[in-house]
């Protein structure tokens, strides 16, 4: 009776587990909609910040959560107008404000689905920054939740790699200088050191880096006068 109970309980486990996933999946298939190399872009994000997390020795159990986070981190531009996503020119101070609203935006769509309450909180904090001058929140240090640092770091490395309809991707050393530049301020400096260790490691693998196009607007501050 007792093993049966367990075997039911396993069973309800994996099927909320598989859920989860499949909201996750259809969610990032939903951005592929409203822009499409978005999409690959947060591909890229899910496999390094679970490199990321693993390399800080973060508990397994977090895995999922930081790499949803990184998947879903951009959700929110749903709520941002095609006409600002996709403008090539400078955004005005009304249009920039919109943009800032799309960590927001992502958090009120996925902090009501079961399983992704911590996903919620990394998407809402991707754009804090340790010195406080971040949004939408001006978290500093600490009280920005870890998935949430790591999140901001590899997303502004993609951004600074990748092209834009305004400008072109920077190449991958001089990304690398601006995350380090801006570490302590910006960026955490251990989630920094951490993902420049997983770059290095890519590299001697062969790994090819960035390049790709993506459109939407550069939101971080580091790479854009846009944010």
């Amino acid at each position: 009776m007792i093993e049966s109970s367990h075997l039911r309980v396993k069973e309800l486990e994996e099927d909320i587990c598989g859920m989860r996933e499949s909201v996750i999946c259809s969610l990032n298939q939903l951005l592929d909609l409203k822009d499409l190399p978005t999409g690959t872009h947060s591909t890229r994000l899910a496999e390094w910040a679970v490199q990321v997390a693993r390399l800080m020795c973060l508990d397994e159990k977090l895995l999922p959560s930081i790499e949803a986070g990184a998947i879903l981190h951009d959700i929110g531009k749903i709520g941002v107008p095609d006409a600002i996503l996709g403008k090539s020119s400078s955004l005005s101070d009304n249009e920039y404000e919109i943009v800032k609203k799309h960590p927001e935006f992502g958090w009120a769509t996925l902090r009501a689905i079961r399983g992704l309450e911590q996903t919620s909180l990394y998407v809402l904090h991707h754009h804090e920054c340790v010195d406080g001058t971040g949004y939408p929140a001006g978290l500093r240090d600490t009280e920005i939740p870890l998935g949430a640092r790591i999140v901001a770091v590899i997303d502004a490395f993609d951004a600074m790699v990748s092209s834009r309809p305004y400008r072109t991707g920077i190449p991958r050393e001089e990304a690398i200088r601006r995350l380090e530049q801006a570490a302590g301020k910006q960026f955490d400096r251990d989630v920094v050191k951490t993902f420049i260790e997983v770059l290095r490691d890519d590299s001697r693998s062969h790994t090819r880096f960035g390049g790709a196009p993506n459109s939407g607007n550069d939101l971080s501050p580091t790479t854009s006068s846009r944010a």
